[in-house]
């Protein structure tokens, strides 16, 4: 993990890695990571070739919920073959060893981190997190505080309507890779809508 030094490093001279989980639910304590996504963003640029993909085989008590399947389309015989929890952490923690976890809705994505990692004996690394649900809120209040008559309600958080309003390409929903890619495009874009220089200021 990279130290947040004072003063902050450059927010270009740190390893993002954009993460997006496919889950059986919305529980971390009964509900399955399906599958993980991961890309990661050198330099500002986002590194599609170095992507880390997989599906996650379930713990036997772990339950994925017919909404859920309705979501995301995956079903258990789907996942029969797929690596166990403990070694999928273990290729996510390899890659976060020396970066910044950044999410879409943290809220999620890392409480099941956080779960996932204790129920498999493993220790969670605590990496900073960049969350572009925070960047968008921020977004929201610098546009009201330059313009009071902005509208007073909060954005869209959802990551498709997000990316709508920032005019950028529609990609089907529910797959771990494809949002993963998606949140980091998002976050390009925060970044320079929010005129962040440091990685402080986007923390």
């Amino acid at each position: 993990m990279t130290p947040v030094l004072w003063p902050s490093p450059p927010w270009d001279e740190i390893d993002y890695w954009s993460l997006d989980l496919e889950t059986g639910g919305l529980d971390p304590r009964r509900d399955a990571i399906l599958a993980v996504g991961m890309v990661p963003v050198r330099a500002g640029t986002i590194r599609v070739g170095e992507a880390y993909q997989t599906l996650v085989q379930p713990q036997a008590q772990d339950a994925i919920s017919a909404e859920s399947v309705r979501t995301h389309q995956l079903v258990p015989r789907d996942l029969r073959g797929a690596p166990a929890l403990r070694e999928v952490l273990r290729e996510v923690d390899r890659r976060l060893a020396d970066g910044v976890l950044l999410v879409h809705q943290a809220a999620v994505d890392v409480r099941f981190l956080r779960h996932a990692h204790a129920a498999t004996g493993l220790r969670w690394g605590k990496p900073h997190v960049v969350d572009t649900v925070d960047l968008l809120v921020r977004l929201a209040k610098k546009a009201r505080f330059i313009d009071p008559s902005a509208q007073d309600r909060l954005p869209n958080l959802n990551l498709s309507a997000a990316r709508l309003r920032f005019g950028l390409p529609v990609y089907a929903a529910h797959d771990a890779l494809v949002d993963a890619i998606a949140a980091a495009e998002l976050f390009l874009v925060l970044r320079r809508a929010l005129g962040a220089h440091t990685l402080r200021e986007l923390l």
